[in-house]
């Protein structure tokens, strides 16, 4: 065949073998088999065993993941350590429960896996078949913080790879469990730096007002220190993530109470408050910050009589809270400040609003004295809920402010 004979032959065969139907190759995991079945299992048995590490080890943590563990090796039996000892055991021949802790000894030291047998695992009891085991560090940070063993017939090099694996995925759920503490105390830190904060001006101004009622007035002044107590037992008791709504809008009352009495006609305000969601949950100490801010630029700042409006409605899923003021208002960029955690106090807007809205909002919402209430709000709704909830602030110079947030309910059971 000459030369161009066999380059048409070979361009022919290239196009048939193009325009012709190939035959389709399944996939061997996609086929509904075995290997289907092995990973679906090994999905659902880490599933199960994640909650409890999520917790961080302990022995009841340790108690509730061991089987499922020992479920995903396969293996005659596991255990679970801690720097100070066993916290858990689940399988046969308990009778190399006792030896964990001197088996894992070398492995906390040393920070890497290591076989045990051989004399290691001498056993006098009928019918323990256990020849050999496994130890693999847990480790979090990079701090050994126990171990995990896995004990069965016969040692082999792919069981070895397979607990390494697994102690690494137990590992990185403990981790896990230590960034949810961290969090959890950064949380705990801020509200403690909330009730710090929690107006200086406020305590020392209701002070002097009910000591301004001591002698013209002392049941007043009686009435009035018993509100304020109520009021601080509130916002200083213990340290927690949420309250319900009534709660919330009780300790607002007792703060309005107070402030009322600072401010006798000047101070007028309006609470229209849905009845159906006074049981939701809400973030600790959310709606007093900012009242207070209102109060402050609405009546403080202004020299007038102001109005202060909380709203609280049901909106199916969420509940809406707005709380507006008729004060000074501010232009936007004040807002973005705000919600940054605001300029230092007494700092102005620029030249065109001069020392006047500087002052004011130095005081009631930025800086040393109230500066946490927006930027603090705000971040505890987005932590906690995502950031689509954070605070939604409308104002406008001499227009008001309304700051406006959301809270999701939780989904029926």
């Amino acid at each position: 065949m000459s030369t161009t004979g066999w380059v048409l032959l070979c361009a022919f065969s290239t196009l048939l073998g193009f325009f012709l139907p190939r035959p389709r190759r399944e996939h061997p995991d996609r086929s509904g088999g075995p290997t289907d079945e092995a990973t679906f299992l090994a999905l659902h048995i880490a599933a199960m065993a994640a909650p409890s590490l999520r917790a961080g080890l302990t022995r009841e943590s340790a108690r509730k993941a061991v089987r499922h563990l020992r479920a995903l090796l396969g293996t005659s039996a596991i255990a679970v350590t801690g720097t100070d000892g066993l916290l858990a055991w689940d399988g046969a021949a308990g009778c190399h429960r006792d030896h964990v802790p001197e088996h894992a000894r070398a492995v906390l030291a040393s920070a890497r896996p290591r076989v045990v047998a051989g004399d290691e695992l001498t056993c006098d009891t009928p019918g323990c078949a256990i020849r050999g085991g496994v130890v693999v560090p847990l480790t979090v940070d990079g701090r050994v913080v126990g171990a995990l063993a896995a004990y069965d017939t016969v040692v082999s090099a792919a069981l070895a790879r397979t607990v390494i694996e697994v102690a690494r995925w137990v590992s990185g759920q403990l981790e896990l469990a230590e960034v949810d503490s961290s969090r959890r105390r950064t949380m705990e830190a801020e509200m403690r730096v909330l009730r710090a904060q929690m107006s200086p001006h406020f305590v020392y101004n209701a002070l002097t007002t009910i000591a301004s009622f001591v002698r013209t007035d002392p049941d007043r002044a009686r009435e009035l220190l018993v509100e304020f107590a109520d009021f601080n037992r509130y916002a200083l008791r213990r340290v927690r993530d949420f309250a319900t709504l009534a709660e919330e809008l009780h300790c607002v009352d007792r703060y309005l109470l107070l402030e009322r009495a600072r401010f006798g006609d000047r101070l007028h305000v309006t609470l229209r408050v849905a009845p159906e969601v006074l049981s939701l949950s809400v973030p600790f100490l959310c709606l007093q910050p900012l009242v207070e801010n209102a109060v402050k630029h609405g009546v403080a700042a202004a020299g007038r009589r102001g109005e202060v409006r909380v709203v609280v409605s049901d909106a199916g899923p969420e509940a809406h809270i707005s709380v507006e003021d008729d004060g000074l208002g501010m232009p936007p960029e004040r807002t973005r400040l705000l919600l940054d955690g605001g300029p230092p106090r007494g700092e102005p807007y620029g030249d065109s609003h001069g020392d006047s809205y500087g002052d004011s909002y130095g005081d009631s919402y930025g800086g040393e004295e109230g500066g946490i209430g927006l930027a603090g709000v705000d971040v505890r709704f987005r932590q906690i809920y995502g950031e689509d909830y954070g605070l939604v602030v409308e104002s406008a110079p001499n227009a008001g402010t309304t700051v406006r947030l959301r809270v999701p309910k939780p989904p029926r059971q």
